[in-house]
């Protein structure tokens, strides 16, 4: 019987090797989104002490900040989407919400480049000597956040191209699952340095 019961519970080759990357993969993403929060953090605690020194101009924050916020939040939802629909095999469903989700991250990346054109347009200048410490560090912040989300596209994409092949279903999820995690990272990342942004100033 408990041979039987052994048998039955054994994994094949193939999903040995799933779980592997599994207690690789997830694990190491963590790693690598700590770093990024410390990254960040820096960079906020160094705006704050910039702040703390004076010579601190005030601007309004560019309206499209608001509706980026606005796409990746309807992102994460899509993204969510996705997983849901690998979950129940439903391989159109993958295609379609992978779909919108990288193009909604496109949207944000346009959104971004607009809201800066704004900053321009409103005298605030990165560099230069017309530059402030406040502008250049709207610029560092929201631009580092672009570089990292140019990855989450990246993956996303990634995601896009597999579902459209049928790679994915309810026994191999992790492609998806590791897309997911970082993706909603990038959206709470966003969230925080809008209203961080919003609010010190």
């Amino acid at each position: 019987m408990d041979n039987t019961i052994l048998m039955e519970t054994q994994l094949s080759p193939e999903q040995e090797q799933r779980q592997t990357k599994e207690k690789v993969a997830i694990p190491l993403l963590w790693v690598s989104m700590v770093a990024m929060v410390m990254l960040f953090g820096a960079c906020t605690s160094a705006y704050i002490v910039s702040r703390g020194a004076g010579k601190w101009i005030q601007f309004e924050l560019p309206q499209l900040f608001y509706v980026s916020t606005a796409v990746l939040i309807i992102s994460s939802v899509t993204i969510n989407w996705t997983l849901s629909s690998a979950r129940k095999n439903d391989y159109k469903g993958m295609k379609i919400s992978s779909l919108i989700t990288l193009l909604l991250g496109f949207v944000f990346v346009i959104c971004q480049f607009q809201a800066w054109s704004v900053l321009v347009e409103q005298k605030v200048f990165f560099a230069g000597s017309d530059s402030n410490a406040a502008g250049s560090f709207m610029y560092i912040l929201t631009g580092l956040h672009l570089a990292h989300l140019v990855f989450g596209i990246g993956a996303v994409f990634v995601v896009w191209i597999k579902s459209r092949l049928g790679r994915y279903n309810s026994e191999n999820l992790l492609g998806i699952r590791l897309c997911a995690i970082f993706w909603h990272f990038l959206d709470a990342l966003w969230i925080f340095l809008f209203l961080f942004l919003l609010f010190v100033r």
